[in-house]
């Protein structure tokens, strides 16, 4: 399994646009008040980037080159069906198209550092393909304490979703877990912020196949061997 940990990036292409603060302001002060947004970031990181993270999962996944999801780490990972059914495969920095959502990931970190005080020293992601009937059931992206995931993202990359195609992300309020604050369609382009030891979530069932981009910005500073999400 490759390692994948990035505290930093070469600036390459479309990226955050470090001179709009108060894009970051907003980002910050939704986090801070209500632990979630969802935001459109399909004019940053523009169509042409989008199109390329697009057509690399496609390959990854007609290729089997995607493998089938887990729960937990270590002696505690587990691949269990009935909590989650997607695929997955790690990003690694390695293209062109990965290059340059990683300058926008690095920018979001730093800029979410300086406003919020998180400690943030690097960042983790991984394409997930839901086939139709794939769901993932409500969790939480990390646990409290571990001082490792600390804000989640997830950046979709389909394009003409309908309504009636499944998927959605769910989110539940973190006051009152039983509370369903959000429903977030997958289409391309937007994306979801939550602070990853504080926000249940879970993936409807999809009913056509749906892909996106997860990432994780964390604490640690030393990666460790990835062996389930």
């Amino acid at each position: 399994m490759t390692i994948v940990s990035f505290a930093g990036a070469t600036p390459v292409g479309p990226s955050l646009d470090t001179t709009d603060q108060q894009w970051l302001d907003h980002i910050a002060d939704e986090v801070s008040e209500w632990g979630w947004l969802t935001l459109d970031v399909s004019s940053r990181l523009g169509g042409g980037l989008l199109a390329g993270l697009r057509e690399e999962v496609d390959r990854l996944e007609e290729s089997a080159a995607m493998a089938r999801a887990g729960v937990g780490r270590g002696t505690a990972y587990s691949r269990d069906p009935s909590v989650r059914r997607d695929r997955i495969a790690w990003l690694n920095g390695e293209t062109p198209a990965q290059q340059q959502l990683f300058v926008f990931l690095e920018e979001l970190r730093v800029g979410l550092n300086r406003r919020l005080f998180l400690g943030l020293q690097r960042f983790e992601a991984h394409y997930a393909s839901y086939q139709p009937g794939d769901f993932y059931r409500r969790h939480l992206d990390s646990f409290r304490g571990r001082a490792s995931r600390v804000v989640s993202l997830v950046l979709y990359l389909n394009e003409n979703w309908q309504a009636g195609d499944g998927g959605e992300l769910q989110v539940f309020n973190r006051e009152s877990p039983d509370e369903i604050c959000g429903q977030v369609a997958p289409e391309s382009g937007r994306a979801v912020i939550f602070l990853s030891e504080e926000v249940p979530h879970e993936v409807l069932p999809a009913r056509c196949r749906r892909h996106s981009i997860a990432c994780w910005f964390r604490q640690d500073v030393v990666p460790v061997p990835l062996t389930g999400v």
